[in-house]
């Protein structure tokens, strides 16, 4: 496919969806500390309840609510206190009517309690009693068994990635070990005559390799495993042995740098030799990010992204961050996002999606603004400005000041 035959980005993100099941891993089983960001092989269905008895959820009185009822400070309700509910063991006493058991916030209610009332909702009085102050509604700090979790439910459904909270639940069911998939491992190539090492002074003509580290902290985010495989000069023997260790290596490889005009003919030559479909795209009608590619290689993918930083980071952010997350892609308007307004209009040309940096101010009703960040696609330091990015639609010619915006931020 020649360069400038480009594709929208939903029909990029659909072509690389049907590609994407090619991509193989396998499944591994972790222990939970090592499960953080993981994606789940197969649902969780819980096999008990959580919790597996009913508990106070504050320190306090086990009660009887029927007891407490029309309570007040100026008529309180008098309860005899039959004993105290031991933390960690089971509840042994039986409530009575007019009676009352000492309880801690997680300790299991006794027999026949429906409700507990707050220690600073009582009064102590000798031999044995307290005054109800304030009455409780039946199940009124109570956390009743399953109330969290029930036995049978579905917790967490396959390919979710584990956060935190997750390996909580699964802690709370006793799952232990999980079963993940490995991670997606993507290796990154840089390439052309006019990248140096970050350790090196550039010089005439040089820059020193910014794209390899964004990759590799982007792809990171995202829970995969990146691997950088150093500079590759404009030359097709040293691509070739070096995309073929890549390939070897990993399921997806990046190609910093192989889709801009200058080496694209090289990049295109050796893609067309050994992709089984051929190139799948060049170019998506964005900016920046526009000499996008993608190809398939031994079941693998194939991408290159342009050279300039920000490029490269917004074709990541369209094209191959969703998958190496979730899997795929999610509707522009679903993904996670916060509203601004826009403090000044924007321009776009009309058959383009535009990916404008904004940084999130405090307006002076106290509400987010967002304020474009123009730039040159080189230009890294607009990237560590923002804190993230508005999306111009294909069908608009831009946006007004004061337009509603949704910013997509950036990890």
């Amino acid at each position: 496919m020649e360069f400038f035959q480009v594709v929208t980005v939903a029909e990029a993100r659909k072509i690389l969806s049907n590609h994407w099941p090619r991509l193989k891993r396998k499944t591994v089983v972790c222990e939970l500390t090592q499960a953080l960001g993981r994606e789940l092989v197969e649902d969780i269905v819980a096999q008990e309840n959580v919790p597996g008895f009913t508990r106070s959820t504050v320190d306090g009185f086990a009660v009887r609510s029927g007891d407490t009822f029309g309570a007040s400070e100026g008529a309180p309700a008098l309860l005899r206190v039959i004993g105290e509910v031991p933390m960690g063991a089971r509840a042994e006493l039986a409530l009575n009517p007019g009676e009352a058991a000492a309880v801690s916030t997680g300790g299991m209610l006794p027999q026949g309690a429906d409700a507990v009332v707050m220690l600073e909702h009582t009064e102590t009085l000798p031999g044995g009693w307290i005054n109800v102050l304030k009455p409780v509604a039946p199940k009124e700090n109570v956390m009743a068994e399953g109330e969290d979790v029930r036995k049978g439910r579905t917790v967490l459904k396959a390919g979710r990635r584990l956060r935190p909270q997750d390996l909580g639940v699964l802690a709370a069911l006793g799952q232990r070990e999980v079963k993940v998939w490995e991670p997606w491992r993507v290796g990154i190539l840089a390439t052309g005559n006019e990248i140096v090492p970050v350790d090196a002074r550039p010089g005439p003509g040089q820059v020193r390799d910014i794209n390899s580290y964004t990759l590799w902290g982007l792809i990171r985010s995202c829970g995969a495993e990146p691997k950088l495989y150093g500079i590759v000069p404009d030359d097709l023997a040293c691509l070739r042995e070096k995309l073929s260790e890549a390939l070897e290596e990993n399921q997806v490889v990046l190609l910093s740098g192989g889709s801009s005009v200058g080496t694209r003919d090289l990049t295109l030559d050796l893609l067309h030799h050994w992709a089984q479909d051929g190139v799948l795209f060049h170019g998506v009608s964005i900016r920046p990010g526009k000499p996008t590619l993608a190809a398939i290689v031994n079941d693998k993918i194939v991408f290159g992204l342009p050279g300039h930083p920000v490029s490269s980071m917004i074709s990541f952010e369209l094209f191959v961050g969703p998958l190496l997350k979730y899997g795929c892609y999610r509707d522009p308007e679903e993904e996670p996002a916060v509203e601004a307004t826009l403090v000044r209009s924007l321009s776009s040309d009309a058959g383009r999606e535009d990916y404008v940096r904004v940084r999130l101010e405090r307006g002076e009703d106290g509400g987010l603004v967002a304020v474009p960040l123009p730039g040159k696609s080189g230009l890294i330091s607009t990237m560590v400005q923002a804190d993230g990015f508005i999306r111009i639609p294909l069908e608009k010619a831009g946006l007004e000041a004061g337009s509603r915006v949704k910013v997509k931020l950036f990890t």
